[in-house]
């Protein structure tokens, strides 16, 4: 397998080398409690302090606070809490101090959870307001000035983590000040850390929450800014850490690999500058173009981080897009990091009034300030490779082929030639995507119009119209398809390899043997298809984890190993595991395949896919089909 290439940094990027060098001192040599008065702790408060000097220059800090955090979600906790106890404060002393939480449409969801969950808390019943962005993403400043004078507090990003949109801080303060609002601000500075200067003491922001691990450091770090006269409540009490202002031992280790990246910044070389990474940006566009003539940019460049790119291709889902560039060895994502398990259209991407295809179809490339011109030509490389990929046709080989297509819950089927291609019960949603997988293969897309079709005679006495397809026959009967070798007029039972549809039980055991493959329109128990005599137990397949799959192998030399991603992921990045070059069978062409597979039960058939998921669903489906050796390697790709 090609090695990684990881463009996922606005999640979270690789350790500085000198980060890693600075917190291996500071454990092995440097492992005192700062707060220890012998030597051995006034070499760790040496760190401590250095960091914080490095970081109060690095930020433009001035008289705030500096402290040291686990990261920035609980920096923007401190930041709230600290806010709302102000407010009650103030009311409590009869001052006005306004009734609204505002909070940007696109912020990170610890902002808008955090100001629920301490509002809630606190009982201080404020209004969480948010704020609207415009199409570019930007916040909607006309807005703002309305709310302005009953905001308690305004709460905005640098930079947007998803889009990399850059926000008109000064704007927003421009409309703070002349509005003569009270509100305290704060702004996430994730994603602004070596990327946009910082001079914090010189802007009207009272909070601004980091997180070392979004710039080189390791992750359980983060730095919050306090503006100097802006209240503050401790959201950890204990043993006076930090002034006494964040209760706690202090991550050591963290914070000298913390210290290392700030005294890269101050130095000024290890970094890409703002202009070079623009033409990185630009030449990662380019190839995006090449390989996706539709593609379309979420939001424009002159607005964005270099370091990021958020894009959308008709007609393909951001699942498809991930999978196919996780196959090339290419790290992407389909939004913020924090929500990558949750199957929904981007919030952010919503919240600009982009159409649904584009939010729900969004991809994410980001890349850190340490890439170079070699990185970025490689990534380019395969980025067109993807591109390439995708065209690959799934309909290719199989005589005749079946592939399995899905939407809403359902299954439809294509049975298919080197000529021809026939669509069985096709979900509404995909008609138009197999007309096009169809016109891309250089197939012609058939109806079946029993009217116009000769017959075939069948075991129950029966004739049905048909068609040949490949070197078979496909005969239309009530409620469904019967698919096999006919032999002189006649589609002997036993001849059945496929059923479609929802054939009657009690005829489907006179037309179709046991051994046959059901191609349902709707899943059952957990499958898509299945023989007639599936195996209904509480047993499940073989699980061999990436650690013994060697051995596995070398055991069973006759073993198959099956490669269950799609086409396009086969063609962005062939498999290759222990040597053995792997059999590629796409997950929705299973069907095809399974009557083969049964005629050797005895043949170890180990299925891998990216993840581990596909290839479970892929091994059970044969198990249940009743073959003693399906096997599914557990972790995929990702772990072998």
């Amino acid at each position: 397998m090609a090695p990684d290439l990881y463009l996922d940094a606005n999640a979270t990027s690789p350790v500085l080398p000198s980060a890693i060098a600075a917190a291996v001192e500071a454990m092995e040599a440097s492992f005192g409690n700062p707060s220890s008065s012998h030597a051995t702790g006034l070499r760790a408060k040496r760190i401590l302090d250095t960091t914080r000097a490095r970081a109060r220059r690095v930020l433009g800090a001035g008289p705030g606070r500096v402290l040291f955090t686990s990261g920035a979600t609980e920096g923007i906790q401190t930041a709230v809490l600290s806010v709302l106890c102000a407010v009650r404060e103030r009311r409590a002393a009869g001052e006005a101090c306004g009734d609204l939480l505002v909070y940007g449409a696109t912020e990170h969801k610890a902002v808008s959870e955090s100001l629920a969950h301490w509002n809630r808390l606190l009982g201080t019943g404020l209004t969480l307001q948010p704020l609207p962005v415009d199409a570019t993403g930007r916040h909607r400043l006309d807005v703002l000035r309305d709310l302005a004078s009953r905001a308690a507090m305004v709460c905005t990003m640098a930079a947007n983590n998803e889009t990399g949109v850059i926000s008109d801080l000064d704007g927003i303060a421009r409309v703070l000040r002349a509005s003569g609002s009270k509100a305290y601000w704060m702004v996430d500075c994730v994603q602004a850390l070596g990327k946009l200067p910082l001079d914090l003491a010189n802007t009207r922001i009272d909070y601004a929450p980091f997180s070392g691990h979004k710039l080189h450091a390791p992750k359980g770090i983060g730095i919050l800014y306090v503006r100097d006269g802006a209240p503050y409540t401790p959201l950890m009490i204990g043993g006076g850490q930090e002034g006494g202002q964040r209760s706690g031992t202090e991550n050591m280790a963290g914070i000298a690999a913390l210290g290392a990246v700030l005294a890269a910044l101050e130095e000024g070389t290890t970094f890409r500058t703002h202009a070079e990474l623009a033409t990185m940006r630009d030449r990662l566009a380019a190839a995006l173009r090449d390989a996706f003539p539709g593609i379309v940019f979420n939001a424009p460049f002159e607005h964005t981080l270099p370091t990021t790119l958020n894009f959308a291709v008709p007609g393909v889902s951001s699942k498809d897009l991930l999978d196919l560039f996780d196959a090339a060895g290419v790290r992407v994502s389909a939004g913020s990091a924090c929500s990558a398990a949750k199957a929904a259209p981007s919030y952010v991407l919503d919240a600009m009034g982009l159409p649904l295809w584009r939010s729900g179809g969004a991809v994410r490339l980001s890349i850190g300030p340490l890439a170079d011109d070699a990185f970025v030509d490689a990534a380019c490389v395969r980025i067109r490779r993807c591109g390439e990929a995708l065209r690959t046709s799934p309909l290719a080989g199989g005589n005749p082929g079946v592939m399995q297509v899905s939407g809403d819950g359902r299954h439809g089927w294509i049975v298919f030639d080197e000529q021809t291609c026939v669509a069985l019960d096709p979900p509404p949603g995909q008609i138009e995507r197999i007309a096009t997988l169809a016109r891309d293969a250089g197939l012609r897309l058939v109806e079946f119009d029993a009217a116009d079709r000769a017959t075939v005679a069948l075991d129950d006495g029966s004739h049905a119209p048909c068609m040949a397809i490949g070197g078979a026959v496909l005969a239309r009967v009530p409620d469904g398809w019967l698919l096999g070798e006919a032999q002189d007029g006649r589609l002997p039972r036993t001849a059945v390899r496929h059923v479609f549809g929802a054939i009657d039980a009690a005829r489907l055991a006179q037309v179709a043997h046991d051994a046959a493959v059901i191609c349902h329109v709707t899943d059952v128990d957990g499958l898509a298809c299945a023989t007639m005599h599936a195996v209904r137990d509480a047993s499940t397949p073989g699980q061999l984890h990436p650690d013994t799959l060697d051995v596995f192998l070398r055991r069973h030399a006759d073993a198959l190993l099956v490669d269950v991603r799609e086409a396009g992921e086969a063609a962005a990045g062939a498999m290759t595991l222990h040597g053995r070059v792997a059999h590629h069978v796409p997950l929705s062409r299973l069907a095809e395949y399974l009557p083969g597979w049964l005629s050797d039960p005895a043949r170890p058939i180990v299925f891998v896919c990216r993840s581990g998921n596909r290839s479970a669903k892929a091994a059970l489906c044969l198990h249940r089909a009743g073959h003693a050796q399906a096997w599914t390697l557990a972790g995929g790709l990702a772990l072998a």
